[in-house]
């Protein structure tokens, strides 16, 4: 029998990737909420940073969630289903489901750790301020 290692996500690195990604909000003018999840899809650090809409809190949430449940960013999901009408009109009713950008896999030694979510700017903005969060892995050795 041969076991494989697991990395975790810690409650202190999830917070460094909170940090690093409202630092980046912040450079862009936005007020989001950004969650962290584990590889299970448990929240491990949230943040609505003041004046984020409501609605914001569950959608960062479920971004984060969609990023692990499949290991793929959500903004990829639409090009994946646009073309198929049964996927397209069904799988949105999905619960948690996100199919528009801000939701990213935390992935540490080729394997997903985790996931962000951010919510409340432009998808665009929102992938960009989850990116930055994630910045915190690049350069690093396993």
């Amino acid at each position: 029998m041969k076991l494989e290692q697991k990395y975790v996500l810690t409650s202190e690195i999830a917070r460094e990737i909170v940090n690093k990604a409202e630092e980046r909000a912040k450079e862009l003018g936005v007020k989001v909420c950004i969650a962290v999840v584990d590889d299970g899809g448990n929240l491990v650090e949230f943040r609505r940073m003041t004046g984020a809409p409501i609605l914001s809190i569950e959608i960062a949430l479920n971004k984060a969630f969609t990023s692990i449940a499949f290991g793929l960013p959500t903004g990829q999901w639409y090009d994946l289903i646009k073309d198929e009408p049964a996927l397209l009109y069904g799988i949105v009713h999905t619960p948690r489901l996100v199919i528009f950008a801000g939701g990213l896999p935390i992935k540490y030694g080729g394997k997903i750790i985790g996931g962000i979510g951010v919510s409340g700017a432009t998808s665009q903005q929102d992938e960009e301020i989850a990116k930055a969060g994630i910045s915190i892995f690049e350069n690093q050795k396993v």
